[in-house]
């Protein structure tokens, strides 16, 4: 049992503690660019709902309401109740960074009215996937513990889910901030190339956290397999 904490010990920081520390950057570079652009007022002085409501009106959905909620950041798109849910500062703000983020969850509201493929296979594998980060691991532990094989895969190819949650939801990250920089153009709501750009710098940085998540589930996959699978081996 020593050697399996010391191996496991030694596999985390070669493997797992590098793609969290680049989690930890992402994080940093997001807050602090959202900070920058969250000074600098948009020229239209549109806020983040009435640009949210714009985007909305862009696609022709009648059918989201967009109301304030608590926290900083915690903007998000319920499509079970169809409501466009922005953080204060976002809610009310004037800034880039407000009306670049209401403008992202809205697309994620024109992706579910569309019918967006990706966003359809997310929704799916949610049950999958919230199982898998439950039991995935401790299967895989109780296989390795019992020396049964098909017991680890199991555990592993649950835990695995999580990973796969996390890829399906990139393109729609990405597609839902390429529609929010394409209406701001479209619609006027920047007037001019610099606000563009700084709204792509945010939604950049936030897109940039769901690859580094990524980077550390695959990571910790890696690390179980070796551990479990790798040290079984040996030890036949």
């Amino acid at each position: 049992m020593f050697g399996y904490y010391m191996e496991s010990t030694w596999l985390y920081f070669i493997l797992v503690l590098p793609a969290f520390i680049i989690s930890l950057i992402a994080q940093i570079k997001v807050k602090r660019t959202y900070s920058k652009m969250a000074k600098i007022r948009n020229i239209s002085g549109y806020t983040g709902a009435q640009a949210a409501a714009a985007v909305l009106r862009h696609y022709g959905i009648m059918d989201v309401r967009i109301e304030e909620t608590r926290g900083k950041l915690s903007d998000h798109f319920d499509p079970r109740h169809k409501v466009i849910r922005l953080s204060r500062e976002v809610y009310y703000g004037n800034s880039i960074a407000a009306v670049g983020i209401a403008c992202h969850e809205a697309g994620h509201a024109a992706q579910h009215a569309q019918g967006y493929m990706p966003i359809k296979v997310r929704n799916a594998i949610i049950p999958a996937c919230n199982i898998g980060s439950y039991i995935g691991i401790p299967l895989a532990f109780a296989g390795y513990f019992f020396g049964f094989e098909p017991l680890i895969l199991v555990g592993l190819g649950l835990y695995s889910l999580i990973a796969v949650f996390q890829l399906v939801t990139l393109p729609v990250e990405f597609n839902a901030s390429a529609r929010a920089v394409r209406v701001i153009d479209e619609t006027g709501l920047f007037r001019s190339e610099e606000e563009i750009s700084g709204a792509k710098k945010v939604l950049a940085a936030a897109a940039m956290t769901y690859v580094a998540a990524l980077m550390v589930t695959l990571a910790n996959l890696l690390r179980f397999a070796l551990l479990f699978l790798g040290r079984g081996k040996r030890n036949n």
